[in-house]
């Protein structure tokens, strides 16, 4: 779960705190809602956001790209280690320290990222429902 505190002026500002997990998209979604034509800019703190799994990433890409939709600009800032980490997972890259972050701000990352962790929750969906208890060997 997450807790989302918002500032406008010229600028959405959004501070994250918590998990960004499958439970993140509607308080993700109700950033936007408010938009005026006044703002220009959506800015989104991670700072205090010290998990993420590929549904919060998932809900990160639609507010982003709604965002870009309503001709905000964006820009992701404080990325913790967890969700870099994830992110370079998602998208093959190994070993640590790949500045995921700042290739976060590419939109050819993000629609790599995007199309991989839907792909990885397609597969979640798919197990949790279909495959019966225990079937998964144990790592």
């Amino acid at each position: 779960m997450i807790t989302t505190n918002v500032q406008r002026h010229g600028t959405v500002l959004v501070s994250v705190t918590g998990a960004l997990d499958e439970d993140a998209g509607a308080a993700l979604q109700r950033v936007l809602d408010d938009v005026t034509a006044d703002e220009r800019d959506l800015v989104v703190d991670l700072h205090g956001a010290m998990s993420m799994d590929s549904a919060g990433l998932l809900h990160l890409l639609a507010l982003h790209r709604r965002a870009e939709g309503l001709g905000l600009r964006v820009m992701v800032v404080g990325w913790q280690p967890q969700p870099q980490q994830l992110m370079a997972d998602v998208a093959g890259i190994r070993g640590r320290g790949s500045a995921t972050g700042e290739r976060y701000a590419l939109a050819g990352f993000r629609r790599l990222i995007e199309q991989r962790a839907r792909s990885s929750w397609d597969l979640v969906d798919f197990t949790a429902v279909w495959l019966p208890s225990g079937w998964l060997p144990r790592a």
